[in-house]
């Protein structure tokens, strides 16, 4: 558009022509665009993109050892207005390489410097050491000129044909090499015993293989041989498991068959021999308990007849006595006795008859 520029990202607009607010000698637009008026002012852009620039440097250690460095050095223009200013007054018109060719020079100084502070030693077990100083170093003088270093990396050392470095590597080679052989025995000793193991395992794979077949085999054979000797066992083990099952049925037919004699013989008899036996035994107490009854009954009948015949008796027995010739010597005692005595024999006469009584009855309950 016409009178309005705009800056790419990693540009940085320059505005010349009018006084700028912080007296700086021109105006510095970055990530917007601003209208320019035509013929009154000037649009120029000064890149903020990385660069890169290489050094190879001969340097003088401690030991006074020549070294050969190689670096490689990443840097920028700033992000702030006053290095963007300060850049653009120095690299505007070729700025890529006249940044590129200071940038290598003030670090091949700063390179050398640190370099002869050092010795071999340090300086190849400590890289990152003097890479770190040389930065350090030139950040005060990259900064003067607006511009900011990203990084600054050591690609290589080198003493040439003078075979120092060599030196100083060759124990570390030889314990290198030293280990490796040992690495490489170590390794050929494992595969030898990988081998042996191998060995071993094949010859027992073999062997249990052997040994399986051999198993299998007898299994075969024994199979073949039940199955020759299936028709004969098993047309016997049907006979013997029919013979088992006719001999069971004969049992169940006889348990069955005494079972129906119990039931129609057996039992209907003796059912018949008790009807018996207690149609018996009711019969013959039905007769004793008659006997007792009667025997009771005619004792009972005696006994009343004696009882009522004792006056009697008693009376033939005076009429005897008054018809005898008895003279009583003791006059009414006398006769008192006389009559007692009368009265005790006809007593006597009537339990003499109930023992007679008594042991006819015995011998009839008998």
């Amino acid at each position: 558009m016409l009178g309005y520029h705009v800056p790419d990202p990693d540009e940085a607009m320059l505005v010349s022509g009018a006084k700028s607010r912080d007296n700086a000698p021109f105006g510095v637009v970055i990530g917007r665009g601003k209208w320019v008026i035509p013929f009154f002012r000037k649009v120029s852009y000064l890149s903020l993109a990385m660069f890169e620039s290489e050094i190879q440097e001969r340097c003088v250690t401690k030991q006074a050892i020549q070294l050969e460095v190689r670096a490689v050095i990443a840097f920028k223009v700033a992000n702030d207005t006053q290095s963007i200013v300060n850049a653009a007054q120095r690299f505007l018109s070729e700025q890529e390489r006249e940044m590129s060719v200071l940038t290598g020079r003030i670090f091949s100084g700063h390179l050398r410097s640190i370099v002869g502070s050092m010795t071999v030693e340090e300086i190849i077990r400590e890289r990152q050491r003097l890479a770190d100083e040389v930065l350090v170093a030139s950040k005060v003088e990259m900064s003067n000129i607006g511009l900011w270093v990203d990084s600054f990396q050591i690609q290589s050392i080198d003493d040439g044909n003078l075979g120092y470095i060599t030196a100083l590597a060759a124990p570390h080679n030889a314990a290198v090499q030293r280990d490796a052989q040992i690495a490489q025995s170590q390794a050929a000793q494992h595969a030898a015993e990988a081998e042996q193991e191998s060995l071993r395992r094949q010859a027992e794979y073999q062997r249990e293989t052997s040994i399986l077949k051999a198993e299998y085999q007898r299994d075969i054979d024994k199979a073949n041989a039940e199955a020759a000797q299936a028709g004969p066992l098993a047309q016997a083990k049907a006979l013997q498991e029919v013979l088992t099952a006719k001999s069971e049925q004969a049992r169940k037919e006889a348990e069955l068959r005494e079972q129906q004699l119990q039931a129609e013989v057996v039992k209907p008899a003796l059912a018949e021999a008790e009807r018996v036996r207690i149609l018996a035994v009711a019969e013959a107490d039905r007769t004793r308990i008659q006997a007792e009854a009667a025997a009771s009954n005619n004792r009972i009948a005696l006994d009343q007849l004696l009882i009522e015949q004792l006056p009697e008796i008693v009376k033939q027995a005076s009429t005897g006595l008054a018809n005898a010739n008895l003279t009583v010597l003791n006059g009414p005692d006398g006769v008192g006795e006389l009559v007692n005595g009368m009265v005790g024999q006809g007593l006597t006469v009537f339990n003499s008859l109930q023992k007679a009584l008594s042991s006819n009855d015995e011998e009839n309950a008998g």
